[in-house]
């Protein structure tokens, strides 16, 4: 995002005029970003259908259920790519910042999932140990290690 200065003028209007002009590679990262936002929100909607989708809008008719998966599994690819290219793009301590948390979301997700999975079959743990969790806590460790590794850099 460009820094915009406000400037008075005579007649005290308040104007806005931009400063920095966008370079060429924060416009790809902008463009980049946004891809992979578009794509990951595309991903979400299609995750959607197919738990929702079989009991609300097809009544469970394998048909439809295995074409959301198609789908699914489409979308899933479209969001891998566009990940990949944003990755490609990126200098390299942005690189450098998202291969450590990638391998630290990696890493706490098998050191917490293989346990969680042995406690859940044994009925330990009061709740199950189902995929959803596991996703949610590697997003939570993705971000969280992102935003240190950031702020670790700066």
């Amino acid at each position: 995002m460009s820094s915009m200065d406000y400037i008075l003028t005579i007649k005290d209007d308040i104007m806005s005029q931009s400063t920095m002009q966008e370079s060429g590679y924060d416009s790809r990262t902008r463009a980049n970003v946004l891809r992979v936002f578009q794509w990951s929100v595309a991903w979400v909607g299609t995750c959607a259908l197919l738990v929702f989708g079989p009991k609300f809008l097809w009544a469970k008719v394998l048909v439809f259920t295995l074409l959301a998966v198609g789908l699914n599994v489409l979308v899933g690819i479209g969001a891998i790519m566009a990940n990949k290219r944003y990755f490609e793009e990126l200098d390299d301590l942005q690189r450098r910042v998202h291969l450590n948390s990638l391998a630290i979301t990696v890493g706490v997700a098998f050191i917490v999932a293989v346990p969680c999975s042995v406690l859940d079959s044994y009925h330990v743990i009061p709740f199950h140990a189902d995929i959803a969790s596991l996703l949610i806590l590697m997003a939570l460790t993705f971000a969280a290690s992102n935003l240190y590794g950031t702020w670790r850099y700066r």
